[in-house]
Protein backbone atom coordinates (compact mmCIF):
# COMPACT_ATOMS: atom_id res chain seq x y z
CA UNK A 1 0.00 0.00 0.00
CA UNK A 2 1.45 2.93 -1.16
CA UNK A 3 0.88 6.49 1.75
CA UNK A 4 1.74 8.68 -1.43
CA UNK A 5 -1.69 7.50 -3.12
CA UNK A 6 -4.09 8.07 0.18
CA UNK A 7 -6.54 9.71 -0.77
CA UNK A 8 -5.18 11.71 -4.31
CA UNK A 9 -8.21 11.52 -6.62
CA UNK A 10 -10.85 14.17 -6.84
CA UNK A 11 -13.94 13.23 -8.54
CA UNK A 12 -16.45 16.13 -10.25
CA UNK A 13 -19.58 16.66 -8.93
CA UNK A 14 -22.60 15.52 -11.05
CA UNK A 15 -26.34 16.15 -10.87
CA UNK A 16 -28.02 14.68 -7.33
CA UNK A 17 -29.20 11.74 -7.78
CA UNK A 18 -33.25 11.01 -6.78
CA UNK A 19 -33.45 11.32 -3.14
CA UNK A 20 -33.01 8.15 -0.77
CA UNK A 21 -34.93 7.54 2.57
CA UNK A 22 -32.58 7.45 5.93
CA UNK A 23 -32.35 4.13 7.33
CA UNK A 24 -35.18 3.75 10.19
CA UNK A 25 -34.45 4.54 13.06
CA UNK A 26 -31.34 7.18 12.41
CA UNK A 27 -31.56 10.23 14.55
CA UNK A 28 -32.38 13.47 12.62
CA UNK A 29 -32.72 16.99 13.59
CA UNK A 30 -35.32 17.77 11.49
CA UNK A 31 -38.09 16.12 9.10
CA UNK A 32 -36.50 16.26 5.44
CA UNK A 33 -39.44 18.57 4.25
CA UNK A 34 -38.86 21.34 6.84
CA UNK A 35 -35.31 22.05 6.61
CA UNK A 36 -32.44 22.02 4.00
CA UNK A 37 -28.62 22.38 4.36
CA UNK A 38 -26.13 23.92 2.33
CA UNK A 39 -22.49 22.06 2.51
CA UNK A 40 -19.78 24.18 1.70
CA UNK A 41 -15.69 23.73 1.78
CA UNK A 42 -14.50 26.45 3.83
CA UNK A 43 -10.47 27.63 3.90
CA UNK A 44 -8.78 30.56 4.96
CA UNK A 45 -5.45 32.01 3.41
CA UNK A 46 -2.16 30.69 5.39
CA UNK A 47 -4.24 27.77 6.95
CA UNK A 48 -3.12 24.11 7.93
CA UNK A 49 -5.54 21.49 8.00
CA UNK A 50 -3.91 18.31 9.36
CA UNK A 51 -5.31 14.48 9.39
CA UNK A 52 -4.40 11.29 10.92
CA UNK A 53 -4.95 8.32 8.61
CA UNK A 54 -5.29 4.84 9.57
CA UNK A 55 -5.42 2.02 7.21
CA UNK A 56 -5.76 -1.49 8.01
CA UNK A 57 -6.04 -4.42 5.16
CA UNK A 58 -5.70 -8.18 5.21
CA UNK A 59 -5.32 -9.71 1.70
CA UNK A 60 -5.84 -13.53 1.94
CA UNK A 61 -5.91 -15.66 -1.51
CA UNK A 62 -5.82 -19.15 -2.58
CA UNK A 63 -4.07 -20.44 -6.06
CA UNK A 64 -3.78 -24.15 -6.80
CA UNK A 65 -4.25 -25.10 -3.43
CA UNK A 66 -1.48 -22.69 -1.86
CA UNK A 67 -2.83 -20.00 0.69
CA UNK A 68 -1.31 -16.73 1.33
CA UNK A 69 -1.77 -13.85 3.47
CA UNK A 70 -0.81 -10.22 3.24
CA UNK A 71 -1.11 -7.83 5.87
CA UNK A 72 -0.95 -3.93 5.59
CA UNK A 73 -1.15 -1.52 8.76
CA UNK A 74 -0.10 2.35 8.17
CA UNK A 75 -0.84 5.79 9.99
CA UNK A 76 0.04 8.58 8.58
CA UNK A 77 -0.72 12.32 8.84
CA UNK A 78 -1.86 14.53 5.84
CA UNK A 79 -2.05 17.99 5.65
CA UNK A 80 -3.74 20.97 3.68
CA UNK A 81 -1.44 23.73 3.45
CA UNK A 82 -3.50 26.45 2.11
CA UNK A 83 -2.01 29.16 -0.22
CA UNK A 84 -5.04 30.87 -1.41
CA UNK A 85 -8.23 31.70 -0.62
CA UNK A 86 -11.75 33.45 -2.19
CA UNK A 87 -15.39 33.86 -1.46
CA UNK A 88 -15.34 31.15 -5.34
CA UNK A 89 -11.98 29.12 -4.73
CA UNK A 90 -9.14 27.39 -2.52
CA UNK A 91 -5.57 26.41 -3.31
CA UNK A 92 -3.91 24.14 -1.25
CA UNK A 93 -0.57 21.76 -1.27
CA UNK A 94 -1.40 18.54 -0.17
CA UNK A 95 1.65 16.55 1.55
CA UNK A 96 2.07 13.51 3.69
CA UNK A 97 3.87 14.54 6.93
CA UNK A 98 4.67 11.23 8.42
CA UNK A 99 3.94 7.67 8.19
CA UNK A 100 4.41 4.41 10.37
CA UNK A 101 4.14 1.42 7.87
CA UNK A 102 4.01 -2.20 8.54
CA UNK A 103 4.18 -4.97 6.06
CA UNK A 104 4.10 -9.13 5.83
CA UNK A 105 3.39 -11.02 2.79
CA UNK A 106 3.25 -14.60 3.72
CA UNK A 107 6.00 -16.20 6.05
CA UNK A 108 8.31 -13.10 5.04
CA UNK A 109 9.63 -11.22 8.34
CA UNK A 110 7.29 -8.51 9.14
CA UNK A 111 9.08 -5.25 7.59
CA UNK A 112 8.12 -2.03 9.79
CA UNK A 113 9.41 1.47 9.21
CA UNK A 114 8.72 4.95 10.77
CA UNK A 115 9.58 8.19 9.27
CA UNK A 116 9.99 9.55 12.75
CA UNK A 117 12.69 7.68 14.17
CA UNK A 118 15.23 8.85 11.26
CA UNK A 119 15.86 5.53 10.14
CA UNK A 120 16.67 4.63 6.81
CA UNK A 121 13.41 3.03 5.03
CA UNK A 122 13.42 -0.42 3.40
CA UNK A 123 13.42 -0.68 0.21
CA UNK A 124 9.79 -1.50 -0.45
CA UNK A 125 9.28 1.72 1.31
CA UNK A 126 11.91 4.25 -0.45
CA UNK A 127 9.27 5.80 -2.93
CA UNK A 128 7.17 6.95 0.38
CA UNK A 129 9.94 7.83 2.19
CA UNK A 130 11.03 10.57 -0.69
CA UNK A 131 7.85 11.86 -1.32
CA UNK A 132 7.48 12.54 2.94
CA UNK A 133 7.33 16.45 3.55
CA UNK A 134 6.77 17.73 0.32
CA UNK A 135 3.67 18.64 -1.46
CA UNK A 136 2.03 15.68 -3.53
CA UNK A 137 -0.05 18.17 -5.68
CA UNK A 138 -0.96 21.79 -5.43
CA UNK A 139 -4.86 21.66 -5.69
CA UNK A 140 -7.84 24.22 -6.42
CA UNK A 141 -11.62 23.71 -5.58
CA UNK A 142 -14.76 25.49 -5.11
CA UNK A 143 -16.67 25.27 -1.68
CA UNK A 144 -18.78 22.11 -3.69
CA UNK A 145 -14.98 20.58 -3.03
CA UNK A 146 -15.04 20.41 -7.13
CA UNK A 147 -11.05 20.32 -8.51
CA UNK A 148 -10.82 23.38 -10.33
CA UNK A 149 -6.92 22.85 -11.40
CA UNK A 150 -4.46 20.36 -10.13
CA UNK A 151 -0.62 20.39 -10.37
CA UNK A 152 0.91 17.17 -9.85
CA UNK A 153 4.23 17.32 -8.04
CA UNK A 154 4.52 13.36 -6.52
CA UNK A 155 2.96 10.60 -6.08
CA UNK A 156 -0.40 9.10 -8.27
CA UNK A 157 -4.24 10.15 -8.75
CA UNK A 158 -5.14 6.45 -7.32
CA UNK A 159 -7.64 6.95 -4.59
CA UNK A 160 -7.32 2.87 -3.64
CA UNK A 161 -10.93 3.63 -2.38
CA UNK A 162 -10.18 5.43 -0.08
CA UNK A 163 -12.29 8.35 -1.28
CA UNK A 164 -11.43 11.57 -2.98
CA UNK A 165 -8.76 14.19 -1.34
CA UNK A 166 -11.88 16.53 -0.82
CA UNK A 167 -15.83 15.57 0.06
CA UNK A 168 -17.75 16.89 -3.29
CA UNK A 169 -20.89 18.31 -2.01
CA UNK A 170 -24.25 18.82 -4.02
CA UNK A 171 -24.57 21.94 -5.62
CA UNK A 172 -27.75 22.72 -4.11
CA UNK A 173 -29.03 22.85 -0.37
CA UNK A 174 -30.43 19.11 0.40
CA UNK A 175 -32.65 17.64 3.49
CA UNK A 176 -31.67 14.85 5.76
CA UNK A 177 -32.37 11.93 3.56
CA UNK A 178 -31.83 13.11 -0.21
CA UNK A 179 -28.34 12.30 -2.09
CA UNK A 180 -25.90 13.35 -4.72
CA UNK A 181 -23.91 11.53 -7.33
CA UNK A 182 -20.22 11.37 -8.26
CA UNK A 183 -18.92 10.21 -11.50
CA UNK A 184 -15.44 8.35 -11.29
CA UNK A 185 -13.80 5.68 -13.17
CA UNK A 186 -11.58 3.23 -11.96
CA UNK A 187 -8.51 1.33 -14.21
CA UNK A 188 -8.04 -2.51 -14.43
CA UNK A 189 -6.53 -5.18 -16.21
CA UNK A 190 -7.98 -7.97 -18.37
CA UNK A 191 -6.89 -11.28 -18.71
CA UNK A 192 -5.59 -10.36 -21.92
CA UNK A 193 -3.13 -7.74 -20.85
CA UNK A 194 -5.66 -4.40 -22.17
CA UNK A 195 -6.39 -1.62 -19.75
CA UNK A 196 -10.29 -1.59 -19.18
CA UNK A 197 -12.00 1.77 -17.72
CA UNK A 198 -14.51 0.79 -15.20
CA UNK A 199 -17.42 3.64 -14.31
CA UNK A 200 -18.83 3.85 -11.33
CA UNK A 201 -20.39 6.67 -8.89
CA UNK A 202 -20.20 7.83 -5.56
CA UNK A 203 -23.63 8.06 -4.05
CA UNK A 204 -23.43 10.54 -0.98
CA UNK A 205 -26.59 10.30 1.43
CA UNK A 206 -27.10 12.98 4.39
CA UNK A 207 -28.14 11.02 6.81
CA UNK A 208 -28.32 12.96 9.89
CA UNK A 209 -27.51 17.09 11.01
CA UNK A 210 -26.80 16.81 14.79
CA UNK A 211 -24.71 19.47 16.65
CA UNK A 212 -23.93 21.19 13.53
CA UNK A 213 -22.71 18.16 12.39
CA UNK A 214 -23.29 16.81 8.86
CA UNK A 215 -23.24 12.59 9.06
CA UNK A 216 -22.77 11.28 5.29
CA UNK A 217 -22.78 7.62 4.05
CA UNK A 218 -20.84 7.33 1.16
CA UNK A 219 -21.34 4.07 -1.16
CA UNK A 220 -19.88 3.32 -4.52
CA UNK A 221 -21.90 1.52 -7.20
CA UNK A 222 -20.14 0.16 -10.55
CA UNK A 223 -21.47 1.03 -13.22
CA UNK A 224 -19.51 -0.62 -16.34
CA UNK A 225 -20.66 -4.05 -16.30
CA UNK A 226 -18.50 -6.58 -14.94
CA UNK A 227 -17.52 -10.60 -16.87
CA UNK A 228 -13.88 -11.07 -15.39
CA UNK A 229 -13.46 -12.11 -11.63
CA UNK A 230 -9.81 -11.06 -12.44
CA UNK A 231 -11.51 -7.42 -12.97
CA UNK A 232 -13.55 -7.60 -10.29
CA UNK A 233 -10.93 -8.66 -7.91
CA UNK A 234 -9.04 -5.46 -9.04
CA UNK A 235 -12.30 -3.04 -8.44
CA UNK A 236 -13.66 -4.22 -5.25
CA UNK A 237 -10.89 -2.99 -3.29
CA UNK A 238 -11.05 0.71 -5.20
CA UNK A 239 -14.94 1.10 -3.98
CA UNK A 240 -15.73 3.18 -0.98
CA UNK A 241 -18.72 2.31 1.35
CA UNK A 242 -18.79 3.65 4.85
CA UNK A 243 -18.93 7.38 6.35
CA UNK A 244 -18.39 10.90 6.96
CA UNK A 245 -18.73 13.62 9.39
CA UNK A 246 -18.69 17.63 8.08
CA UNK A 247 -18.48 20.50 9.86
CA UNK A 248 -21.60 22.29 8.47
CA UNK A 249 -20.87 25.60 10.27
CA UNK A 250 -16.98 26.04 9.91
CA UNK A 251 -16.89 23.97 6.56
CA UNK A 252 -14.55 21.17 6.95
CA UNK A 253 -14.33 17.40 6.97
CA UNK A 254 -14.24 16.06 10.51
CA UNK A 255 -13.60 12.26 10.26
CA UNK A 256 -13.80 9.38 7.86
CA UNK A 257 -15.08 5.95 8.25
CA UNK A 258 -14.95 3.26 5.31
CA UNK A 259 -15.11 -0.47 5.28
CA UNK A 260 -13.97 -3.63 3.16
CA UNK A 261 -15.03 -7.25 3.28
CA UNK A 262 -14.96 -8.81 -0.20
CA UNK A 263 -14.49 -11.90 -1.75
CA UNK A 264 -14.07 -13.06 -5.36
CA UNK A 265 -13.88 -16.60 -6.25
CA UNK A 266 -12.03 -18.23 -9.76
CA UNK A 267 -10.75 -14.50 -9.99
CA UNK A 268 -7.38 -16.64 -11.67
CA UNK A 269 -8.94 -19.98 -12.64
CA UNK A 270 -11.07 -22.39 -11.14
CA UNK A 271 -9.99 -23.23 -7.50
CA UNK A 272 -8.89 -19.87 -6.74
CA UNK A 273 -10.22 -16.97 -4.23
CA UNK A 274 -9.14 -13.71 -3.05
CA UNK A 275 -10.85 -12.45 0.63
CA UNK A 276 -10.61 -8.83 1.29
CA UNK A 277 -10.63 -7.14 4.57
CA UNK A 278 -9.45 -3.45 5.20
CA UNK A 279 -10.63 -0.37 7.50
CA UNK A 280 -9.67 2.87 6.82
CA UNK A 281 -10.23 5.82 9.32
CA UNK A 282 -9.20 9.46 8.85
CA UNK A 283 -9.68 12.25 12.14
CA UNK A 284 -8.95 15.41 11.85
CA UNK A 285 -5.83 16.86 14.12
CA UNK A 286 -6.20 19.95 15.91
CA UNK A 287 -9.64 20.72 15.59
CA UNK A 288 -9.73 24.01 17.76
CA UNK A 289 -7.00 25.60 15.07
CA UNK A 290 -8.85 24.68 12.46
CA UNK A 291 -12.02 26.13 13.87
CA UNK A 292 -10.41 29.28 14.59
CA UNK A 293 -9.09 29.78 11.15
CA UNK A 294 -12.10 28.97 9.87
CA UNK A 295 -14.35 32.08 11.72
CA UNK A 296 -11.58 34.33 10.71
CA UNK A 297 -12.11 33.55 7.08
CA UNK A 298 -16.13 33.61 7.65
CA UNK A 299 -15.82 37.57 9.32
CA UNK A 300 -14.15 38.72 6.10
CA UNK A 301 -16.85 37.54 3.90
Amino acid sequence: MSVAALSLGIATYSHAERPVDADAGSSVLVDASEEKFLLRHQLAPNQTVRYKVTHVAKTKTRMNGTEEIANVHTTSVRSWKVRNATDTEMTFDHQIDSVEMTQQNGDKPEVRWDSLKGEQPPAIFSVVAEQIGTPLATVTIDGKGSELKRETHAGSKSSLGMGSLTLTLPAEPVAVGESWSVPSEIQARTDDGQVKTIKIRQVYTLKKVKAGVATIAIKSQTLTPIDQESLRAQVVQQLSNGSVRFDVDNGYLLGKELDWDETVVGFQGAGSMMEYRARMTEELVDADTVKSAAKSSNSRR
